[in-house]
């Protein structure tokens, strides 16, 4: 799909795939906010008409460049394109029966938040500090950004050895961190990151991670950055990586998006990644290795749910930590039906649902904070 405005007409005439109706999906949600919005058939023209017009830079650019990670350039430039257009967005869709089932009894979705605990053992809830100096150890100013992200700054003349620091998310919350060396990570929910606050006196740069975490790691040949799990150890110089690592999932999985890593298990065989290209370690210790959508595996760092023909069970694992909810199925086979599709993160849990729904196979009910699926035959 080398033509964003191509997309908007295949939408309008009903011929768009799935995968492209994900793909607007994602756009829509990055120019975020407005409710839907109905046009008549010649406002609907003059709208495609604009954004045509405003979309042709930056095709031309893409063209260009011929990369091959299209979506997110162009998902800008059609929201830019759209935003000139329409000052909001126009996609029309139905409401769902599920969504308006659970309108009383919602669920919000996670936020930006984590628990900082010091080497003193003195805990620092992110959420509730304001932006600026949050703490200061061994010679390592930590301060909040207006972006809500931790960041380490060394003071000048100052090379302490490292105190050791854990970043904690809890079910609903996700945090961004800068490292002292400029590396960047994205946690995910339910999950840990231990550190110390300067890597200036160590030959290597470790950190032990539990749950996921999106790296993007400073570049340093003199000192390796080591990323620990229960399960095995990922070694870089610098480079851009997914690890899920979370214990109910079925297996540890790297995902490398741009340079190089090593997985290592420990006392056990390792493999070197290439861009594309996912490790998956059982429990048994095995390794595997194969290619998979890099788009997809960090979409959750962008803000959105996608699932590709994935199990509702591995689909509710990641709802459950997000929204904060226990799920419950009336029939174990349920657990094997599949789904795909692409949402925002950011949408309240009946709309995620409400999506899933769409499907025609499950239903969904909501009691406190317990999702119930069925068979949509019981309905």
């Amino acid at each position: 799909m080398k033509d964003a405005s191509k997309l908007l007409e295949k939408l309008k005439n009903g011929t768009a795939t799935p995968k492209e109706r994900e793909l607007l999906d994602r756009w829509l949600h990055e120019l975020g906010g407005n409710e839907p919005v109905t046009y008549s058939e010649d406002e609907y023209e003059q709208i495609m008409a604009r954004g045509r017009e405003a979309l042709k830079p930056y095709l031309q650019q893409e063209q260009q460049e011929k990369k091959t990670r299209l979506w997110p350039k162009i998902a800008v430039a059609a929201s830019i394109a759209l935003a000139i257009a329409t000052g909001g967005y126009f996609y029309q869709q139905n409401r769902n029966k599920t969504e308006q089932q659970f309108a009383m009894n919602d669920i919000e979705p996670g936020r930006t938040a984590a628990t900082l605990t010091l080497s003193s053992g003195k805990k620092i809830y992110i959420a509730d500090a304001r932006s600026g100096k949050v703490a200061e150890e061994s010679g390592v100013t930590i301060t909040k950004n207006e972006k809500g992200e931790l960041v380490y700054v060394i003071s000048e003349g100052k090379n302490e050895p490292g105190k050791i620091q854990t970043l904690t998310t809890y079910l609903g919350e996700t945090q961004a961190l800068v490292l002292p060396d400029g590396s960047k990570v994205w946690l995910n929910a339910l999950s840990s990151l231990k550190y110390p606050t300067s890597f200036a006196s160590s030959k290597n740069r470790n950190v032990e991670l539990t749950g996921e975490g999106y790296f993007e790691i400073a570049k340093d040949r003199e000192h390796p950055f080591i990323v620990s799990t229960d399960r095995q150890s990922v070694e870089v110089l610098g480079t851009h990586f997914n690890i899920n690592t979370y214990s109910d999932e079925p297996a540890v999985r790297t995902t490398l998006l741009e340079g190089s890593v090593k997985v290592s298990l420990a006392g056990g065989p390792s493999r070197v990644l290439k861009p594309g290209e996912q490790s998956q370690v059982s429990p048994s210790q095995k390794i595997s290795v194969s290619e998979v959508d890099t788009d997809d595996i960090i979409a959750w760092k962008e803000g959105f749910f996608v699932f590709e023909d994935e199990n509702l069970v591995d689909v509710m694992r990641q709802l459950s930590r997000w929204y904060k909810v226990e799920v419950e199925y009336s029939s174990e086979a349920l657990k094997f039906n599949k789904f795909s599709g692409s949402i925002s993160r950011y949408s309240k849990a009946s709309q995620v649902l409400g999506k899933l729904g769409k499907t025609g196979s499950v239903s969904f009910r909501l009691e406190g904070k317990k999702i119930i699926v069925e068979n949509r035959s019981k309905q």
